[in-house]
């Protein structure tokens, strides 16, 4: 999918919402977009799952509540399939208790359904790169709510295997950081920054960066301050 995709080939899109309204919105809006094409619509769980195989997305946006299945065990099912796409799951505040799990079911990240479209649009184009696509402080606050609050005493031991540098690495994306930003604070080319990201995601054995930060609270490697 995305992973050989040429330059000029458009990030592919699929829309799971069970309102027609949001669904026909979020396609005018990227559509609006020159390299970006809305290839499917699904209103259920169940239909994002068959759209997902049929219409090979780059990319889902993925609601919570649909009816059938609901959009964290479709997520589940489809990044149970061989190189599945990036799933953005889309929320409102009133729904934080989902999104921990939405993280863990292996979705991408999230949007609150009333960002501005400048930042569905970013969030789409992140996502096809595979950077970070979450807003930082919104990471902070949703993981800080549902993970227990550990002290480490010296290094956690799941992360013994990461160098300095890779330690280095994890702390900034723990804030939030995308891999440009982390290159300026680290004074390095991204695409270093680019090699270590995918050397720690390696030996934490997690799927991408937003896993990475649940470890990173989850161990006490990072903190809630």
């Amino acid at each position: 999918m995305t992973h050989n995709q040429p330059v000029s080939e458009k990030i592919r899109v699929l829309v799971a919402d069970d309102q027609t309204l949001v669904r026909t919105g979020f396609r005018v809006i990227l559509e609006a977009e020159g390299d970006i094409e809305v290839v499917a619509e699904a209103d259920t769980g169940t239909a994002a799952i068959r759209q997902a195989q049929l219409a090979a997305p780059d990319v889902i946006l993925m609601d919570i509540r649909m009816p059938e299945l609901d959009g964290l065990s479709a997520t589940e099912e489809i990044r149970r399939q061989p190189d599945p796409p990036t799933i953005i799951v889309l929320t409102t505040f009133d729904q934080n208790e989902y999104v921990y799990r939405a993280l863990r079911a292996g979705a991408a990240g999230f949007l609150l359904k009333d960002s501005p479209s400048t930042r569905l649009i970013a969030a789409v184009r992140a996502a096809a790169t595979g950077d970070s696509l979450i807003e930082p402080a919104i990471t902070r606050r949703l993981v800080e709510r549902f993970v227990e609050p550990v002290v480490a005493q010296g290094l956690p031991p799941e992360l013994a295997t990461l160098t300095d540098r890779e330690l280095d690495v994890l702390r900034l994306i723990a804030r939030g950081l995308s891999n440009a930003e982390i290159a300026a604070e680290l004074v390095v080319a991204e695409t270093t920054v680019k090699t270590h990201v995918a050397r720690l995601l390696t030996k934490l054995g997690v799927r991408d960066r937003v896993q990475a930060v649940v470890v990173a609270y989850e161990t006490g490697f990072v903190s809630r301050r």
